[in-house]
């Protein structure tokens, strides 16, 4: 059993709209924009990145905003829902603030004994809020949401899947634990973890498997220290039969991906060397920064791109 893995690093999605995305994000949820930069295989599209002051890992949401992509359907072999931890007592503000800005599909319910909010982002995107006492993160407050109620980062992922099995025995490989089960899920845990250290995974055993689109999760990715411990992870996952990628340098994190038994593509990313490599933490997400291979590309990415703010 690997003991590299700290919680969750960050989740990707897909998106129709940049602008739309960028809002919904800095305005409606009031996270920082971390990070505004292009699609390493695609640099005609944005990857934008969304969390606390500096992204730190288990915070950060980022996105492909594909202009005028089809919307996914929402089936098994995916992450459906993307959980974010605020501070107990909140949830009648995010209620209230959430319905007054139009956001849509608003449910309250109790899951694991812990209070929780559901909603929609502006492609379908499943996202809840849930309650967590003492949450020991420090939130970004200057996005027109103060400390009180703020979102700390990620409380966990929810999977779509047929047959839970052997996702819950590769998570148990990478160091988790079950923490509980109830109507028709399981939640695991990794001890010690980063606070975004929950995965609950569905088992959905009649439902259609999913086809990505806007609103739908591209992967998921989890937190190690360094590159080092990736290369630890890489090797044992090998060794015991997954196909991973070599080592790619996404620019704020070294990454490696594999598809996992329920078919949701996982990324072990470092949390080395960060989003201030190449921006003071005061000016993070404000410049487009390019990476190299796309750099002489610059005239033409920021007259087609599409401007996010005004």
């Amino acid at each position: 059993m690997l003991d590299q893995i700290r919680g969750l690093h960050h989740v990707t999605s897909m998106a129709d709209d940049a602008r739309a995305n960028n809002h919904f994000f800095t305005s409606t949820l009031g996270m920082r924009r971390v990070k505004k930069t292009v699609n390493f295989d695609s640099p005609d599209v944005y990857h934008l990145y969304y969390g606390d002051k500096t992204g730190t890992p288990g915070t950060v949401m980022t996105y492909f905003p594909f202009p005028q992509m089809p919307r996914g359907r929402a089936g098994t072999g995916e992450v459906g829902t993307t959980v974010f931890s605020v501070p107990k007592g909140s949830l009648g503000f995010w209620q209230d603030r959430l319905a007054r800005l139009g956001v849509t599909g608003l449910k309250a319910e109790e899951t694991f004994g812990e209070k929780r909010l559901n909603f929609a982002g502006p492609d379908g995107d499943g996202f809840a809020l849930v309650e967590v006492e003492d949450d020991p993160r420090a939130p970004w407050t200057e996005g027109g949401v103060f400390e009180d109620h703020a979102i700390r980062g990620f409380h966990s992922v929810s999977m779509r899947l047929r047959d839970e099995g052997a996702t819950a025995e590769l998570l148990k490989f990478m160091g988790y634990e079950v923490l509980d089960r109830g109507d028709g899920a399981t939640r695991l845990i990794v001890p010690g973890g980063n606070g975004a250290s929950r995965v609950d995974l569905e088992t959905l055993p009649s439902i259609n498997r999913a086809a990505q689109g806007a609103g739908s999760v591209h992967h998921v990715a989890f937190a190690v220290e360094n590159r080092a411990k990736q290369l630890e992870v890489r090797k044992a996952l090998m060794d015991t039969g997954y196909h991973v990628t070599p080592v790619i340098d996404r620019d704020y994190f070294w990454a490696i991906y594999f598809r996992t038994p329920g078919g949701v593509l996982f990324e072990i990313a470092t949390n080395e060397p960060g989003f201030d490599r190449d921006e003071e933490v005061a000016h993070l997400g404000e410049a487009l920064k390019l990476p190299q291979q796309h750099k002489h590309l610059r005239p033409i990415l920021e007259s087609h791109l599409q401007k996010l703010e005004g």
